[in-house]
Formats: structure tokens, sequence, C-alpha cells
């Protein structure tokens, strides 16, 4: 997910060059599925032993929660953003930022789309993970209560759920002046993170090791090039009228089937590559520092996700006067790299509560200070605020 993190940032600075290197140019899957697919392996692993442990209220209570944090992380962050785009075009009227990111509908009918924005009936494209997070938890209630029963039951739910979606056409409005739809449709999405899910719950195995599944992968990933990347479907047009023929198999927004395939190929490779129990990971020296920095950026993932998506627009601010050559580009990005990692480690940092520490830190100190040996203990007045 840390990884997920670094290439959601490059996706979403406009006109990044080095967007055309990124997974999603070669394949059908990208870091979206990524970002879902451990989002609900680490969903699992937060709220999954209070349904067990627990009640299935207790649990629902947690998701509850959780999905509130998230709201106002999607409140937040497109308040922000808005007001970054707005201050642009005030600085670069030439710019036209607010309109770019298709924000003038907001800014001429603020009244309508403020109920739309808190109601999540108004969901611009560049803020569209957070609602299809939001929409996905609101369900693993359901499926923990199915799972509880039976566990095929709960991989019934996602099954028909998913063929809802992508035969059915359910899905969510996505403005009220129009008939588009959530770009990520939580309905069809869930079928991946409800996957990750059962995998840290223990309801799916993992794999066995085996050579002939990770040429199976390969070979699903390199068939994929063709179809995917943009030089090869420019140059070759029976590629292109390929690529349009299987549209429906491999669409972003209700997660066609072949994103499906290919994602599950890339994570059994990825899984065969850190060997059993992630051994390959735990190196020593700068490799191991720098797997450990990747893992801190995944673990504080909803701040630095907030995070990318207003230094993005930032950034493409920067671009669009630097200019995007190749020094220009890559200080951006490298800088946008070092912001991420900041925003994680001070996220770490504030989560560790270091004041409560020190408060403790201080309380043991005074008990054992001479000012109070023979003297009695101290008041309760003086001992409760430090209990």
């Amino acid at each position: 997910r840390g990884i997920a993190m670094f290439i959601i940032l490059i996706a979403h600075i406009p006109w990044d060059p080095w967007a055309l290197w990124i997974p999603a140019r070669f394949g059908f899957s990208d870091a979206t599925e990524i970002f879902v697919f451990c989002s609900g392996m680490a969903s699992a692993l937060a709220f999954g032993a209070v349904f067990r442990d627990r009640s299935w209220w207790m649990g629902a209570a947690r998701i509850a929660y959780r999905v509130w944090q998230i709201f106002w992380a999607h409140v937040g962050v497109f308040l922000v953003v808005a007001m970054v785009v707005m201050m642009a075009d005030r600085l670069i009227p030439e710019g036209n930022y607010v309109a770019k990111l298709n924000l003038v509908h907001f800014f001429e009918r603020t009244e309508e789309n403020l109920f739309g924005l808190l109601t999540l009936t108004y969901v611009p494209n560049f803020f569209d993970m957070l609602p299809m997070y939001i929409g996905i938890l609101v369900m693993v209630p359901i499926v923990a209560g199915l799972a509880k029963i039976r566990k095929e039951f709960a991989f019934a739910f996602m099954g028909a759920t998913w063929l809802l979606a992508t035969f059915a056409g359910l899905n969510l409005p996505a403005e009220p002046w129009s008939d588009r739809v959530w770009f990520f449709n939580p309905f069809a999405w869930q079928l991946l993170f409800f996957t990750g899910f059962a995998f840290a719950s223990g309801w799916l195995k993992a794999p066995h090791y085996d050579r002939r599944v990770v040429w199976l992968a390969i070979a699903i990933i390199v068939a994929t090039v063709p179809f995917a990347w943009y030089k090869a479907l420019n140059a070759v047009p029976e590629l292109q009228a390929a690529n349009a023929a299987i549209t429906p198999l491999i669409t972003k927004t209700d997660f066609g089937i072949f994103r499906y395939v290919h994602f599950l190929a890339i994570a059994y490779l990825a899984y065969w590559a850190v060997g059993e129990g992630g051994r390959r990971l735990n190196a020593s020296g700068l490799p191991g520092r720098i797997v450990d920095t990747i893992r801190l950026v995944g673990q504080q993932s909803l701040a630095v996700f907030v995070s990318s998506l207003v230094l993005a627009q930032i950034f493409g601010v920067v671009l669009d006067q630097t200019g995007r050559d190749s020094l220009s580009v890559a200080a951006v990005n490298l800088f946008g790299f070092a912001c991420l990692i900041a925003v994680a480690w001070v996220m770490r940092w504030y989560k560790s509560q270091p004041w409560r520490k020190q408060a403790v830190a201080r309380g043991d100190a005074r008990q054992l200070s001479p000012k109070y040996s023979g003297g009695g203990m101290p008041s309760a007045a003086t001992a409760a605020p430090e209990r």
C-alpha cells in the first residue's frame, strides 16, 4: 500500500510525464487495485477481531466510527483543494484551474452543491476514492454478519453485488445536474476489497508457492501489455479495436473482471517475491530502511492520501510555471515523495502520543523524588492528575 501511495501521487499530478511509466500504462489494473486490496486486508486486521471477539454491534460501531473519520477527511480535502485551485486562478488567471478540475458548477451553485457534497450525491472525479471507500466500509458489517453464519454466504454476497453492479447498473449518482454516476462504483470494487479482507480474516488460505502459477501470472501480465500500453495501441489499429471491444471487461468504474485477474496475477508475483512471511523484506542497512519507510507510508495511508491530493494540485501549478523538463519534473516528484514520507512520520509520532509517555515519566519521577521521602505520600490533589 505504501508503493501505491507514491504511484497515486504521480497519477494525480496534472500532466506529469512520470505518469507514463506507472503500472496503469502497461496493464489493466493499477495502484487503485493495490490500495483497495491492501485496505481490505488492513480492515480485517483492524476490525475483524472486534466482530469475532466482541459482538456484531460493537464491530458495526467501530466501522461507523471509521466511516465518520473518512467522511470528514473527504469533506476537508475537497474544501482545501477547492481553495487551492481558486487561489491559483486568482494568481494565474490564464491557468483556468477551477475549470480543469471541473469545479465550475460547485462555485456557481455553491449552496446546492454543498448539500450534495455532504450527502455524497456530488462527487467530482478527482475526489472519488474516499467516497468509494466509505461505500465499501458500510458493507463490512453485512459481510461480517453473513460470514458469522456461514462463510459461503459472505462470498455469495460479494459475487451477487458485483454482478448487479456490472450487469444491472447498480451505482450511485455523482452530481445533481446530470446522470453521471460514481467513477469508482463501490458495489463493484467491494469484490477486490473483500478478497483482501477474506485473506486477512482466514476465510481464504494463502496460496502455495508454485512455479507453474508464477509462470502463469507472468504470462497474464505480459499478454495484457499490448492491449494497455498507449504506444502499442497508437501503433497498431487492430490492438486499439481489440481494446475497445473488451472495454466492459476492463472498465475501471465497474471493476471489469480482467482487471481482477490482472491484479491477482501481480499480487501473486509480489507474494512469491517477498517470500514466506515476507522474509526477503527483512533486510538490513539501506534496503531495510527503504522498506521500512515505504511500509510507514502505507501504514498512514489516509493522511498520506489526502495530503497527496492537495500536493498534486499545487505541484501541477508549479510545473505549469517552471515547464515540464526532466529536471523540474524529477525535482517536483521527488520532493512530493519526501512530503508523503514526512506526513507519515509526523502521523506516526502523533499516534504514539509521546506527551502521555512524558507525563507518566514525570509522575514516576515525582513519586521517587526525595521531596516525598519521609514526609508522607503526596496529597490526593497533587497525585490524582498524574494518575
